[in-house]
């Protein structure tokens, strides 16, 4: 065995029993995390606010009994104060050194969250563990590279002058990405960091293609990025062939670090060329990944929660390739990792890490009074998971549930259920019911010189279009043949404004999401409806018309009786400094 073996084979083992001894321990970690995240912040104001002092910062049972249990709203002004340039002890003893812009909204707008400058330090040691973890499945990954397709988004500074970003684009300008091994990935860094969306992806596929045949796995972040690279490939491909046959860069990447990076790789290869081109040209996509990518073991991606709905095209496009969700992260923190990566993203369950953070669990639709420890879950039972941070959040509901499937020693293994209120998402964008509700509201102003009522309304995350789209349901009351398209058009483009910001930004800045869609049903549609839920167990009398529709039967009857369609005419307003 090489030395150079025998080294990332120890390292590995050592990865693999810290995993088993925190898990092991989890009771006695966690007791000890949270009485370090204490002592690092006893200076905290938000602390001594609720009465816990240095002197009682290690008592667990005294921080339980003092410390509330908050969402986002309760922190806020004193996240505001922090972002606004306050430089006292607020909400953690260490300074804050810049603002995590989380995809969960508030108010219609992104949350700020606290991290301090030793935070990745914590986040890495998550990352460090799923290499030696997938090892054990596919012992050869190490002997090639990873064809991701990776995306910093637009960042700002805060009136306090602390930059304001997603944890990803953190990430990716960290020191920890930046001075990574170079043969870890395909994309170079320069491509990651390109601002421009379309010239991103370009030169990404270009490199993953040119790299083809050093590709152990391909993906994304989550599952709707690698789709929309997919569909990016299938309109750009030959473009890309004419770059890889000539060795030489389409004249519209013109950002010059990109430019710079990718001739640093790209060589005349005719021959690769005629092989991408053959298996472009099919008419059938099924297994393009493997055609591409003919050493690839599996694909890379979140496809658990909301992104489940790419997993059947993906699958398509993989045929036979693993999904492999290998992580749960946070802006607030990471989470834990997936022991079984290679299992069915239905299967998935995530093994909370007990060093990460302090963990606690709210039980679905019950009072605060009934938060259980880590330990102290119940298998099958669904909770909302609570944080207590190293960078100041205490007892802060991130607003996942989860399911409780089984145990890694005493530690909890976790299945994604959903995001707590959201009903509609087709990439980092949440929009929850009331939030569509009053979009909806607002929209149908424009009905009602027309005497137009809307008798009932539902929604669809629609992602068999390229790029996915929201479409709404309506069955009006009135004479809406009379009213002019114009007029419906507008009031789609109203939703779209009235949506929040993440919505608007992947609308408009990253083109991640589609024209909204109206489809006017025929009258007596939902009474359908309602008879179609009965006739599969629902009662008459708790009956509810679900608010968004997930794909099968019910999406069915209401396509069955669409009589019109509408479209958003145009993009919804954002800016850079809407992300704050």
């Amino acid at each position: 065995m090489s030395d150079a073996l025998y080294t990332i084979t120890k390292k590995h083992r050592a990865a693999l029993s810290f995993i088993e001894d925190v898990t092991a321990n989890a009771n006695e970690v966690q007791h000890q995390v949270l009485g370090e995240i204490l002592r690092r912040n006893a200076s905290a104001e938000y602390l001594q606010r609720h009465g816990l002092t240095g002197s009682c910062a290690g008592e667990h049972e005294t921080f339980r009994r003092l410390i509330p249990i908050v969402t986002y709203e309760d922190i806020k002004p004193d996240i505001l104060r922090i972002a606004n340039g306050e430089k006292s002890p607020i909400l953690s003893g260490h300074p804050i050194t810049e603002l995590f812009t989380s995809s969960g909204t508030s108010g219609g707008e992104r949350k700020l969250i606290p991290s301090t400058s030793d935070d990745f330090d914590r986040r890495f040691v998550l990352y460090g563990l799923l290499v030696p973890v997938m090892s054990q499945f596919i012992p050869s990954i190490e002997s090639g590279k990873k064809m991701l397709l990776l995306f910093a988004k637009s960042q700002t500074c805060t009136a306090g002058g602390i930059p304001a970003r997603t944890v990803l684009t953190s990430v990716y300008n960290s020191r920890h990405f930046v001075e990574r091994a170079p043969d870890l990935y395909t994309s170079p860094t320069e491509a990651i960091l390109c601002p421009d969306l379309k010239q991103s992806m370009y030169a990404q596929l270009l490199c993953g293609i040119v790299k083809s045949a050093e590709v152990v796995a391909v993906g994304s972040i989550f599952a709707s990025g690698f789709t929309c690279g997919i569909n990016f490939l299938e309109k750009y491909w030959p473009r890309l062939c004419r770059d890889i046959r000539n060795g030489e860069l389409d004249r519209e990447v013109t950002d010059p670090a990109v430019r710079d990076a990718v001739n640093r790789i790209l060589r005349p290869d005719p021959a690769l060329a005629e092989r991408v081109e053959e298996a472009c040209r099919r008419k059938s996509w099924q297994g393009i990944i493997r055609d591409l990518w003919p050493n690839a073991k599996y694909i890379e991606v979140v496809a658990t929660g909301t992104m489940a709905q790419y997993v059947p095209i993906l699958e398509f496009y993989g045929d036979g390739l693993p999904l492999v969700c290998s992580s749960y992260a946070s802006s607030e923190c990471s989470f834990g990792i997936n022991l079984n990566p290679i299992c069915k993203p239905s299967e998935v369950a995530y093994t909370l890490i007990p060093t990460m953070a302090y963990f606690e669990f709210l039980p679905v639709d019950a009072d605060d009074n009934c938060l259980v420890n880590l330990v102290d879950v119940k298998v099958g039972e669904e909770y909302e998971i609570v944080v207590t941070t190293y960078s100041g959040l205490y007892r802060y509901r991130v607003g996942d549930v989860l399911r409780v499937t089984g145990f890694k020693n005493r530690t909890p293994q976790f299945s994604f259920v959903r995001r707590k209120d959201v009903v509609l998402s087709i990439d980092t964008d949440k929009t929850d019911e009331l939030e569509l509700q009053t979009a909806v509201e607002r929209a149908l102003g424009g009905l009602r010189p027309y005497g137009v009522t809307l008798a009932e309304h539902t929604s669809f995350a629609d992602v068999t279009t390229i790029p996915g789209h929201y479409v709404l349901y309506w069955e009006l009351r009135g004479g809406a043949e009379e009213v002019p398209a114009s007029v419906f058009d507008d009031c789609c483009l109203v939703v779209e404004e009235s949506l929040n910001g993440v919505y608007r930004q992947c609308r408009t800045a990253e083109g991640a999401i589609g024209p909204l869609e109206i489809k006017l049903v025929e009258e007596g549609t939902f009474d359908r409806l309602m008879d179609f839920a009965i006739s599969q167990g629902a009662s008459m009398d708790q009956y509810k018309v679900p608010k968004c529709l997930r794909p099968g039967p019910m999406v069915e009857l209401m396509e069955g009786s669409v009589k019109a369609r509408f479209f958003s005419p145009k993009c919804p307003t954002w800016t850079s400094s809407m992300i704050l």
